[in-house]
């Protein structure tokens, strides 16, 4: 089997195991905890939120320790009673620590001594840690029956490192014809990467460098050469 039919197939099942967590995954959603909020001052202050069913209240807490005692008395609860006020879109930020699974299909790779640029598109799995910021929009939309209906828009943006393993065909025309046969070479790749994501979809630019890993990486033109890559993941943290 070929190194990069192995990948596939790997991706496939992680995507597959994954499905079920990320639809329902806290990270897309406006839960119950600590949050940045400009709701009860201009600058962004630590508040507390509890969402119980279709009412959702929210605390300010202490920004050191975290606790909501003395503010109890002085909670804001959606939906808004006034109509006047109902419309207003209020955010809601929450940074944590990030932890991807990057698929990088496209890689363009820069010319090397005299072969071309190239775009190479060999799957590529790697595993991506850096610090992410979530951010979410609550607002409410009137139904035909008078009703509010709540709405939360999320995006979520991350700047991090990636380390994983792929594949890369190897022939005389990348190794300078060095070597005679053709096959996948197995790459160690490394690199950083930023990201953006909308609900549980996400999408990156990512650069880095890939390491041969068998014999023949003292030939091959790429060793170690930069890369430029569009990359896509799935959150598993």
């Amino acid at each position: 089997m070929k190194f990069s039919t192995a990948c596939a197939l790997i991706l496939f099942i992680v995507i597959l195991s994954s499905c079920a967590s990320v639809k329902n995954n806290p990270k897309y959603q406006l839960t119950d905890g600590y949050y940045k909020s400009k709701l009860f001052n201009i600058k962004h202050r630590i508040v507390y939120v509890d969402n119980n069913g279709d009412t959702i209240s929210v605390y300010q807490a202490d920004r050191k320790t975290k606790s909501i005692d003395m503010f109890t008395g002085s909670k804001k609860i959606f939906p808004k009673q006034t109509v006047k006020d109902i419309y207003t879109t209020t955010a809601f930020k929450q940074a944590s620590f990030d932890i991807d699974f990057l698929t990088i299909p496209f890689k363009y790779r820069p010319a090397q001594k005299d072969f071309p640029r190239q775009f190479n598109t060999n799957l590529n799995g790697a595993i991506y840690l850096g610090y992410r910021n979530d951010v979410y929009h609550l607002s409410y939309k009137k139904t035909p029956l008078h009703q509010f209906q709540r709405q939360v828009e999320h995006y979520g943006y991350s700047f991090g490192f990636i380390t994983g393993l792929g594949g890369t065909t190897m022939n005389p025309s990348v190794t300078s014809s060095q070597i005679k046969s053709e096959y996948d070479g197995v790459v160690w790749s490394k690199g950083i990467a930023g990201i953006f994501g909308i609900n549980n979809v996400t999408v990156g630019l990512a650069v880095g460098y890939d390491d041969l890993l068998d014999k023949n990486k003292q030939y091959w033109i790429y060793q170690r050469k930069p890369w430029i890559g569009l990359a896509f993941g799935l959150n598993i943290n």
